[in-house]
């Protein structure tokens, strides 16, 4: 089975899910079209960090190793509508990206985080971004991990790390999308070179991925991207936040890994638009950073934390 259909082999076919029992630190808040999963972790007395997860429709199961910040402040996850412990609704006009700012704006006011760090990774930066765009108050700093911030340029990444994979399997990838048979299983696992060589590099893969794969909402991601990483037929198609990546005045940290999606070289380009931010490259990372080099991934965040609160 590739990858990406044991991401997806568990996901649940169901407009809505039973909500689960909860645990410490776990609630349910209204947002906009349902109700989201959130939990908080940590009482340290730094300001708190919120996680945003990628996707759209992942979960922030993968993110877990962000705990170990806990030490230091408060440190809080949610699972975005449509996804994860959060509910299902079958609509498929809720999956936009402002409804998403608006789901975070519901969930700062509900747990009066009038002060917050913010952590995006992959689609959760644009989401992040998109926050602060749309004139959010109190954020002390933002971390984008892996991110998502111009189609344009994520396409550019996916189309020459896809030139590197063997001929055969670009051959493959090209005739299921020309006929649109992107569900078959030899695409799948075309597809899967692409994502054992930039999501994760971890080996055995690591257990977080079964339950990533149990959280995911196909609907929610295909609606906003596509069929896979690599090609966009979804509402994100046009985006680009590069033309207000300077309006941000918050301390600023990306870091991707060194085999990541999201490169470097792109990384950087986005960095040099985001006066005084900084920039790290896990060199023993694809993709999921969290997953890869989770103790190298905190310890860069904590160091940055700490600085931006220094300021």
């Amino acid at each position: 089975m590739s990858l990406r259909r044991a991401l997806l082999a568990a996901f649940c076919a169901l407009t809505a899910c039973a909500s689960p029992q909860l645990g410490p630190g776990e609630r349910f808040l209204d947002v906009p079209g349902g109700r989201v999963w959130v939990r908080t972790m940590g009482k340290g007395e730094g300001t708190p960090l919120l996680v945003l997860h990628g996707g759209p429709g992942a979960s922030s199961v993968y993110l877990r190793s962000l705990e170990a910040l806990g030490d230091e402040r408060p440190v809080v996850f949610y699972d975005q509508l449509g996804s994860g412990k959060s509910e299902r609704p079958g609509d498929p006009r809720l999956w936009r990206s402002d409804r998403f700012v608006a789901e975070l704006a519901a969930v700062r006011n509900a747990l009066g985080l009038a002060r917050v760090h913010l952590l995006g990774h992959s689609w959760g930066a644009t989401l992040a971004a998109e926050h602060v765009f749309s004139g959010a108050s109190g954020v002390e700093s933002v971390v984008f991990a892996s991110p998502f911030l111009s189609t344009e340029l994520w396409m550019r990444d996916a189309n020459a790390l896809r030139a590197k994979l063997p001929a055969q399997t670009q051959a493959a990838l090209a005739a299921h999308e020309a006929v649109g048979t992107t569900d078959s299983p030899e695409y799948q696992k075309a597809a899967s070179e692409y994502y054992q060589r930039h999501l994760v590099l971890r080996r055995p893969l690591p257990p977080e991925l079964r339950e990533l794969g149990a959280s995911i909402n196909q609907q929610v991601y295909a609606t906003m991207w596509g069929p896979s990483e690599f090609t966009v037929t979804g509402n994100l198609k046009g985006y680009d936040a590069r033309g207000r990546l300077p309006e941000l005045r918050m301390p600023v940290l990306f870091i991707v890994g060194r085999h990541d999606e999201a490169t470097p070289e792109s990384a950087a380009e986005l960095q040099r638009l985001v006066t005084g931010s900084q920039l790290v490259v896990l060199e023993h990372s694809a993709h999921m950073t969290p997953l890869d080099e989770p103790d190298a991934l905190a310890a860069a965040i904590r160091e940055f934390l700490r600085e931006a609160e220094a300021r």
